[in-house]
């Protein structure tokens, strides 16, 4: 067998690797070729528009979605909540179209029972997050279904359009709020939403308790009395496992009169300042003070 010398070898072995290098060049330049998906590039320049919080309150997966779509057309450029009004004209202005309009959207919480009005089991001492007291016995309040008020909607609310009061309820600034749903998400109890702010009547309230033991652990949750059932056009309303629920597709039949027999307030309006407002018949709340942690809570 013929022997080949040592630099032989190693300039064989480098042709070899060249030739398996350009091969494999070559493939890759072929699937790259066919392969390729074009991609408008006017969707990178309308994505670096955008805010990046990939919250979803356009109802799309993120920020690079929602510029295809604005780039194809599906969507207006004042679907984005987040984007302030300059960069919603910005965007529409890059993409010579109008910016259009859209119904303004804004959280809300199904819970009025702050410490003045719901009463505690126990005293929760622990991690300060609401999310770490639901895992300990769901927090010490009497209603289970109840705000904990320790801010986690606060704390990941980037626009700060929700605050405390002084009695440990989350209050959302209408003007604020952008509906990126962060919020909806923090909350372990499930107690935000994002509603349409044309839309008025809102139940704020979420206890599933039979009326007397609702009422007994909270001054104003609902007690299913169903007043507000037969004060509202048929079917708008409902009573479920103790709460009544409003039919969301239907709600722009609402008016202000269905909540006027509410004895507890759970029933809210909200006015044009994002203000709820209870009825006529719910009992007023003068104190001011915290309610008492109540051993014997049955709830």
């Amino acid at each position: 067998m013929e022997q080949f010398g040592q630099w032989e070898v190693v300039g064989m072995a480098g042709a070899f690797m060249a030739g398996l290098g350009g091969l494999l060049a070559l493939m890759l330049a072929v699937a790259n070729r066919s392969l390729f998906v074009y991609e408008d590039p006017r969707i990178e320049e309308v994505d670096g528009l955008l805010p990046k919080s990939n919250c979803g309150a356009c109802g799309l997966a993120g920020c690079h979605d929602f510029a295809e779509k604005l780039v194809a057309g599906e969507v207006v450029a004042a679907k984005c909540t987040v984007s302030s009004p300059a960069q919603i004209a910005a965007i529409a202005g890059y993409l010579g179209v109008e910016a259009g309009a859209v119904d303004k959207r804004v959280a809300r919480l199904a819970c009025a029972g702050g410490r003045h009005v719901a009463f505690l089991r126990a005293k929760y001492v622990g991690l300060s997050t609401c999310r770490g007291a639901a895992v300990v016995s769901g927090g010490g309040k009497e209603c289970g279904w109840g705000c904990l008020g320790l801010g986690d909607c606060a704390s990941v609310c980037l626009q700060g359009a929700i605050t405390l009061n002084e009695h440990g309820l989350p209050v959302v600034d209408q003007e604020k709020c952008t509906a990126c749903n962060d919020c909806v998400v923090a909350c372990p109890k499930g107690l935000f939403s994002l509603q349409l702010v044309k839309d008025k009547l809102f139940v704020a309230c979420k206890s599933r308790a039979e009326a007397d033991l609702a009422e007994a652990a909270c001054e104003v949750a609902c007690t299913a009395c169903g007043k507000c059932v037969a004060d509202a056009a048929p079917g708008l309303i409902t009573v479920r496992n103790n709460l009544a629920e409003i039919d969301i597709g239907r709600i722009s039949e609402g008016r202000r009169e269905v909540i006027d027999r509410c004895a507890t307030g759970a029933i809210v309006w909200f006015d044009d300042q994002g203000r709820p407002e209870r009825g006529a018949a719910a009992k007023k709340i003068l104190r001011k003070d915290d309610l008492p942690v109540r051993a014997d809570a049955g709830v």
